[in-house]
């Protein structure tokens, strides 16, 4: 067995990969130890999923939607407390999600006791979430979700290890190596929706993917996040082609059309 990222022997790797991290509350779309191996399942950790993970956009929809890290914890939101200017820290507690605890300084307290009324104030804004974060986020994805497809065909899977069309997408989830991958993204849906089973019982889509094949030959990964919905190209860095299908199909998610029409929310 070969690594689909780095192509070297993996047979003695024995970490699972997460298509998707755990800390987004991914536990069912993993890869089998030695499809990625353990070299490059810990840089992608490191290099690729962390500055993903911890942009402040991303922190504040884990604190919101309670997404405990590996280590078991619930990111904290720094804001400031207004008209003092006051920092602050909110946290929330895993054995009580709805509880939050505020910390603030001494002083700051005593002059909140002061306040006629005031203003805590939390950033969402994407801080460092720079294209080429995103974009490398979605490169590893977008090789991982091929992967995942040719599971029990081990001829195949081993034909995408050394698929060179392939190549500068997963380099760049590797290294980098393409300064600016455009990726397209918008909400579908509201990262709090519900929806209900045929059973009756309600439940939230937290992350879903699919691979659009369009008419014209380009290959696009398609994936939501709390309803956030992400594409790249498979074949190179550009969106204008995603851009087209989206004009042609009056903007519907390849997630939600097509073969996947009848599980339209």
């Amino acid at each position: 067995m070969r690594c689909i990222f780095c192509k070297r022997n993996s047979t003695t790797s024995t970490s699972k990969e997460h298509i998707i991290p755990e800390s987004l509350g991914n536990m069912l779309h993993t890869l089998p130890p030695g499809v990625v191996c353990d070299a490059c399942n810990n840089y992608f950790a490191r290099e690729v999923e962390k500055p993903f993970l911890e942009s402040e956009s991303v922190k504040s929809l884990r604190f919101e939607q309670a997404l405990v890290s590996k280590r078991g914890r619930i990111p904290a939101l720094s804001g400031i407390i207004k008209p003092i200017f006051a920092p602050a820290i909110l946290t929330r507690h895993i054995s009580a999600p709805l509880r939050t605890s505020m910390f603030v300084h001494e002083d700051a307290l005593s002059a909140m006791q002061k306040l006629p009324s005031g203003q805590l104030l939390f950033s969402a804004a994407p801080g460092n979430l720079s294209g080429k974060v995103v974009s490398r986020f979605l490169a590893k994805i977008a090789i991982e979700v091929m992967a995942a497809r040719l599971l029990n065909l081990p001829e195949e899977l081993e034909h995408l290890v050394d698929e060179i069309q392939l190549d500068p997408i997963r380099n760049h989830a590797r290294r980098g190596d393409t300064p600016t991958w455009p990726y397209h993204a918008r909400f579908i849906y509201d990262m709090n929706k519900k929806w209900t089973e045929k059973s009756g019982l309600d439940f939230q889509v937290v992350h879903e993917f699919d691979v659009l094949a369009t008419e014209w030959g380009e290959w696009f990964l398609v994936v939501a996040i709390f309803g956030t919905e992400f594409a790249i190209n498979y074949g190179g860095p550009e969106i204008d082609g995603y851009l087209r299908w989206l004009e042609e199909h009056d903007n519907a998610s390849p997630l939600y059309s097509g073969k996947n029409a009848e599980s339209s929310p």
